[in-house]
């Protein structure tokens, strides 16, 4: 799979990117803004040929290539949103302009992504949903994780921060051991896919996948 962002590109150069996974016979793309940095949220963005990653969808679905594009969402509310209900709407719009299956931003509390799932589904939104997990690994993490998507912590995550984050070798078996008992309550509740931001890790997926050997082939 390929990760295309458009934020700050022209689309000169996002053809030339879209040219490239073509030649690469890539035919998984996932289509994201990109991130924001203080210096680009702050600057005049009026010229720009994106602002959302809707544009890049579009851009995707008018190339000559059959793509499977996947897009990028929130079970909670996007940090820019004024809402859900404003959020889910433009949620809408992206499937409708080409997005085939949605990976959802990191989420601590299941019944969150519960509630988003029954909300899309009532608002038309059918296409396949990866529930997106990150493992807290180290205490330092947990401050990123909450500045980049504004996730609800449960009082059960922070006490394990709180008793484990010093040490780094209890702190990562916490973290897995944690991010394990979340995938099995979604397998549990018939989610079968989901995706493991690792931060480039994979030690942390190889002992995630050990614990779950028996439930994954159920």
């Amino acid at each position: 799979m390929a990760h295309l962002t458009c934020v700050s590109s022209d689309k000169a150069t996002v053809a030339e990117r879209i040219y490239d996974i073509k030649q690469a016979g890539i035919v998984n793309v996932m289509a994201l803004r990109g991130d924001l940095t203080p210096e680009l949220a702050q600057s005049d963005r009026s010229a720009w040929d994106y602002h959302h990653a809707i544009d890049l969808v579009r851009e995707l679905k008018e190339s000559d290539a059959d793509f499977c594009i996947g897009c990028a969402c929130y079970p909670e509310v996007h940090p820019e949103s004024k809402d859900q209900i404003e959020d889910i709407k433009y949620l809408k719009e992206k499937v409708d302009a080409g997005c085939d299956f949605i990976t959802t931003q990191m989420f601590f509390d299941n019944n969150l992504l519960y509630n988003f799932l029954y909300k899309i589904r009532e608002a038309g939104i059918t296409v396949p949903v990866l529930p997106g997990i990150m493992p807290i690994t180290k205490a330092i993490q947990l401050e990123r994780a909450i500045k980049l998507s504004g996730s609800f912590i449960p009082q059960r995550f922070k006490a394990l921060v709180d008793r484990f984050g010093s040490d780094d070798d209890a702190m990562a078996q916490a973290g897995i051991a944690y991010a394990t008992d979340q995938i099995i309550d979604l397998y549990a509740n018939g989610i079968k896919n989901v995706h493991l931001y690792t931060m480039n890790k994979p030690e942390i997926a190889a002992a995630i996948q050990s614990n779950l050997s028996s439930i994954l082939n159920k």
